[in-house]
């Protein structure tokens, strides 16, 4: 691929705008891991097998199987990878994500619901804990050490899920008593962060298109059922995801990435999973739809 990303001076130009066009957002959610470190036992382990100290560790599952604690690690891992990150876009190392106000709306939504039923997976595992602690001593044998579980009311305070948003501040907006030409370096400072950061943005959605399509076209790569390769329907539906991604996250008024989610939206319209399966020529010039897209895009170091 030859084509050029855009120049941080480029994307720096657009600061005013998009200010107004995108906000950020910061995710917290905190629970009880369930697994402990047993440093007894991981001594044990080594000794007893003449190893050196260190290189092997023994981590309990203080509750054992817990399918009610399982849920909500399950229920965590799926919203921050399939919703949270799915939605947005990086943006600084300290967790804060940048997402655009014309999907704000959906994502507010969507986290509320989130962190309705995060509470609701929440409040079931403590109504059990009691009863499952009092099970589990049996389960763990010598390694039960009653210090190792919180009290009820100490449990209740290891789960949170909250979500806040925070302007996007535009590079004149240092409201700090220095010298003129001090404010101005800041300020120039502040924009290269800032046009690095969408930049960084702005490839991470270009990264995560070129990754579907390059899935996409992979699986579509057969000539007739006697040779086919097996995919499952979210082949289509991650690219559709894309898609809205690709409309709702140009905050650059990105040309190229309007006219990747045109050609995609063409060729994608009216097609199913199982369309692709069946169909020879509507698989073909699928296929032949997403590799034109794909030589389009921009080299990010895919």
């Amino acid at each position: 691929m030859t084509k050029e990303t855009k120049s941080v001076s480029d994307i720096t130009n657009n600061v005013p705008s998009l200010a107004s066009s995108a906000m950020l957002v910061d995710l917290q959610i905190s629970k009880w891991t369930g697994r402990k470190l047993d440093k007894k036992a991981s001594t044990e382990v080594t000794v007893s097998n003449n190893a050196d100290k260190g290189v092997a560790n023994v981590h309990k599952k203080l509750l054992g199987n817990c399918d009610e604690l399982d849920a909500i690690n399950k229920h965590v891992g799926e919203t921050r990878n399939h919703y949270h990150y799915a939605m947005t876009m990086p943006w600084s190392n300290m967790g804060l994500r940048l997402i655009t106000t014309a999907n704000y709306f959906n994502y507010h939504k969507v986290m509320t619901e989130r962190q309705t039923s995060f509470q609701s997976l929440v409040d079931v595992f403590l109504q059990s804990y009691e009863w499952k602690m009092s099970q589990v001593n049996a389960n763990l044998g010598n390694l039960f050490n009653s210090s190792d579980y919180p009290t009820l009311d100490q449990m209740k305070s290891k789960f949170a899920f909250n979500f806040s948003y925070a302007p996007l501040p535009d590079a004149g907006d240092f409201r700090i008593d220095v010298g003129n030409e001090q404010c101005q370096a800041m300020k120039e400072q502040y924009e290269g962060y800032y046009a690095k950061q969408l930049q960084n943005a702005m490839g991470d959605v270009w990264t995560r298109l070129h990754e579907s399509l390059s899935k996409m076209s992979e699986r579509l790569d057969y000539q007739s059922k006697d040779n086919k390769k097996t995919f499952r329907d979210t082949l289509v539906s991650n690219v559709e995801h894309m898609m809205g991604l690709l409309k709702t996250c140009n905050v650059t008024n990105d040309p190229k990435m309007e006219q990747a989610r045109l050609v995609l939206d063409d060729a994608l319209r009216g097609v199913t999973p199982d369309a692709l399966r069946e169909d020879d020529y509507l698989r073909s010039q699928t296929k032949q739809s997403v590799d034109e897209v794909i030589k389009t895009l921009p080299s990010i170091n895919f």
